[in-house]
Formats: structure tokens, C-alpha cells, sequence
């Protein structure tokens, strides 16, 4: 079975609303990473986020907001970093169907 994903040219979905966690493994695996609970704490955070004040994060307020949630051990940037390489707050957000922050490139 094969599910056809509208994203656009950077791979963030077009349609926020056909997001689902299948969707997320798929475009996880797209970015060669594969989920372990840790990741999905942090996708949840994401949409939570994103649903309370309707914006995606740059990395300085995911690190905040992942420190206040989940504690120091999980809200840092060496953390996320280990979970999505490169560019956590731009990963994360694409692999949690949201838009790409605002400031990153």
C-alpha cells in the first residue's frame, strides 16, 4: 500500500490537515530517521504548539518549551540535535506536518 503525501518542493506538507503519525513515519524515514518514543515527545510538543498559538517554533523556543515540558534532559540542543540532525526545529516541524519556521532557511 503506498500513500500518496502533497508536499511541497522542500517537503513540508501542503495540507496540514492530512497529517497522521503514518504520514509522520513516512517522511521520517524520508530524512533517514527512525522513531523512538523521544522523537514523538518532541513531534507531540510540536502540534500542541502549533495548535496554541498557531505558529511552528524556531529551534530557541522549541529548546524552551521542551525544558519546560519535559525537563532539562530533554530540552536542550544537543538533545535534539541527536534526534534531528541538522536542523531540529525545521525537521521536527516538517516531520510533525506543520509549516517550517518561520526563520529557518
Amino acid at each position: 500500500m503506498t500513500i500518496d503525501i502533497d508536499v511541497d518542493k522542500e517537503g513540508f506538507l501542503k495540507n496540514l490537515n492530512d497529517w497522521t503519525p503514518e504520514i509522520a513515519t513516512i517522511l521520517s524515514q524520508q530524512e533517514g530517521i527512525d522513531l523512538t518514543p523521544e522523537h514523538w515527545e518532541i513531534i507531540y510538543l510540536l502540534r500542541d504548539f502549533y495548535l496554541k498559538y498557531d505558529i511552528a517554533p524556531a529551534m530557541r523556543i522549541l529548546v524552551k518549551t521542551a525544558k519546560e515540558t519535559l525537563g532539562d534532559s530533554k530540552g536542550n540542543s544537543i538533545h535534539l540535535l541527536k534526534l534531528f540532525p541538522g536542523s531540529p526545529a525545521k525537521l521536527a516541524s516538517k516531520i510533525a506536518g506543520l509549516p517550517k519556521p518561520t526563520n529557518c532557511l
